[in-house]
């Protein structure tokens, strides 16, 4: 025999019951969106809008030049020849792998921002028609 779910308050609750709880769903999807909502005008920064791109740029490059580093290390000093022939290239392929994502992440956020400012203007052409 199956027993049902309590409640928070510690009475027993039947399936049925939970369907009929009313719950605040979309107004915590709404809270919780990590989109930006079209309703919302508040003009962010250069540094909000970019930040996460210039990161991986720079992250990116460092690892680039430190696999540049290690690379070089491998003709100078003969002892771990074999270690910094192995590491130097990993890391000059996963820093320009990082240099190149960013790279290409910056136009895609600038062609979603100008999208963002046409859909913004075609909701606010849109109800001033149709809420006349």
């Amino acid at each position: 025999m199956e027993i049902p779910p309590k409640s928070p308050d510690g009475s027993l609750k039947s399936p049925q019951s939970k369907e009929l709880i009313t719950s605040n769903t979309a107004s915590t999807l709404c809270m919780s969106s990590r989109s930006e909502s079209v309703w919302t005008s508040a003009s962010r920064s250069k540094w909000d809008i970019y930040h996460k791109p210039v990161i991986v740029v720079s992250v990116g490059a460092a690892i680039f030049l430190f696999g540049m580093v290690i690379t070089s290390l491998s003709c100078f000093l003969p002892k771990n020849k074999n270690v910094y022939k192995m590491c130097g290239p990993a890391f000059l392929s996963l820093g320009l792998m990082l240099l190149v994502c960013g790279l290409v992440w910056i136009p895609i956020i600038r062609k979603k921002q100008k999208q963002r400012q046409k859909s913004q203007f075609l909701q606010s052409l849109k109800s001033f028609f149709f809420n006349r």
